[in-house]
């Protein structure tokens, strides 16, 4: 049983079965690369301020490094009665470069510590997934692109309400991955914030630099209130809703894309290496990784209510309830990283029936809001066009026709303002393309919000690039 840095203050030591309750290094063990990262800064303010010497900054630093180097090769033991990744490198150090080791700690506490190493953690996979979504983002636009002149059902109440082209479709998508890259942003500036220094809540008596420390870790702040410092886990309650809304569209588009490609639609073909078979039934093919990423986004609501449902009645300020924060935090992180790449890989790979989707544009009465929209244009009221365009779609449905099926003598019976003319007003690509209102389907509008697009992505890629 390992000695505990609290050892003082009991008379009996921990038992086991506490020592393994109360551990996460089985969880908190990815954090090790922040942990001495943010050790290595920490011990370099000591040094600057001369609460350490040179001399034991040096060798605490030199230890640290080696320490990180068992791990990654592994040859790190880690011990569960040591609970968690600080104490384990703690106790690595000591080995490495004897008593010393124990003055890293001077000046701040566990619990500045974790919130230092999560936050750093959470600012690198933040970064990692907002490149990933500009990155599918990319691929979407250049699949609308290459499918400009496809044509659809756009859907209400998944019924066939009026025809739209699939670009259009498709850069719907690109708006929602566009917001979920502007949230995760702002989520950014709220989480590339400096912690350390805060020591267990009060703050600490030693004359340490702050900024300095956020200089050499490349935080442009540091928190105001050393309170609030250790007991906020706002930014990880903001990242986990903004990753849930996140999930929320990739569950949209798997689910858009499971209806595509059944029987019944037949619009699209998911490739043979995206797709599983039955163990049962020779013909099947499910479209089992948009089924999982469906299935993920509950997880991923879960971990947001785990956390909410943990933090809802916390005091001031840390509490060990908090430690149970992480594992929702990396299960969330590892869903989205996840569903990101997937989908890079199998978007691109997806064949588009373009036949099979004109077909379905082009029946189903998807022209009746036009037929109105002819009469409205002739002096009717769009209320009673309304009324004179629903006539006429119970007349064909009826003769088992589409509307520019019936004659224009039956046409002309609905209202005489019907001409000849009509017809063209019904085909499928003019009703698509007199939809020239900004953000319309016509497909002038969705050339020029595909341009716009990818200028913004340029703009995104070479921001980043700074």
């Amino acid at each position: 049983m390992s000695e505990k840095p609290w050892d003082g203050r009991f008379a009996e030591a921990t038992d086991r079965s506490v020592e393994a309750f109360t551990s996460s290094i089985e969880i908190d063990h990815r954090l090790y690369s922040y942990d001495i990262e943010g050790s290595i800064a920490h011990c370099r303010m000591l040094a600057k301020t001369s609460i350490l010497s040179e001399q034991e900054a040096s060798l605490l630093i030199q230890g640290l490094e080696k320490i990180k180097i068992e791990i990654e090769q592994g040859r790190f033991e880690f011990d569960e009665s040591l609970e968690d990744i600080h104490m384990n490198i703690e106790a690595g150090l000591v080995r490495q470069v004897g008593k010393t080791a124990h003055k890293l700690h001077t000046a701040r506490s566990r619990n500045d510590q974790v919130a230092l190493d999560v936050r750093m953690y959470l600012r690198d996979r933040t970064s990692m997934i907002i490149q990933k979504l500009i990155d599918f983002r990319k691929i979407i636009v250049h699949t609308a692109k290459t499918h400009i002149d496809v044509i659809l059902p756009g859907y209400t109440h998944l019924q066939r309400a009026q025809p739209v082209l699939l670009a259009h479709h498709l850069m719907a998508y690109y708006e929602m991955f566009s917001r979920d890259v502007d949230r995760l942003s702002d989520c950014f500036k709220r989480i590339n914030v400096l912690p350390l220094g805060s020591a267990a809540l009060a703050g600490t008596t030693y004359p340490i630099d702050r900024n300095y420390t956020a200089m050499l870790l490349g935080f442009p702040k540091v928190s105001d209130n050393s309170m609030d410092s250790v007991s906020d886990r706002d930014f990880i309650i903001e990242f986990l809703s903004s990753a849930s809304i996140c999930m929320v569209h990739f569950s949209r588009m798997s689910e858009e894309f499971i209806l595509w490609s059944s029987s019944e639609f037949g619009f699209i073909e998911l490739p043979d290496s995206f797709a599983t078979g039955s163990s049962i039934m020779p013909q099947k093919k499910n479209p089992d990784v948009s089924e999982l990423v469906r299935g993920k986004t509950g997880r991923v609501f879960g971990d947001l209510m785990a956390v909410l449902t943990m933090m809802k009645s916390l005091p001031l300020t840390y509490n060990r309830d908090m430690q149970e924060d992480k594992t929702s935090l990396f299960d969330t992180v590892d869903i989205l990283i996840s569903c990101i790449d997937i989908y890079r890989k199998m978007l691109p790979k997806i064949k588009i029936d373009k036949e099979a989707m004109l077909r379905a544009a082009s029946r189903g009465y998807l022209n009746a809001t036009d037929l109105a929209d002819y009469l409205a244009n002739r002096g009717m009221a769009f209320r009673e066009a309304h009324g004179c365009a629903g006539k006429a779609v119970s007349s064909a449905i009826g003769q088992k026709k589409e509307l520019h099926e019936l004659s224009i003598a039956e046409l002309k019976s609905f209202s005489s303002l019907i001409s000849e003319d009509v017809y063209t007003f019904l085909a499928t690509e003019q009703v698509i393309n007199r939809r020239k209102s900004y953000g319309g389907t016509a497909c002038e509008n969705v050339a020029a919000a595909i341009k716009a697009a990818e200028n913004r992505l340029r703009e995104e890629t070479e921001g980043r690039a700074d």
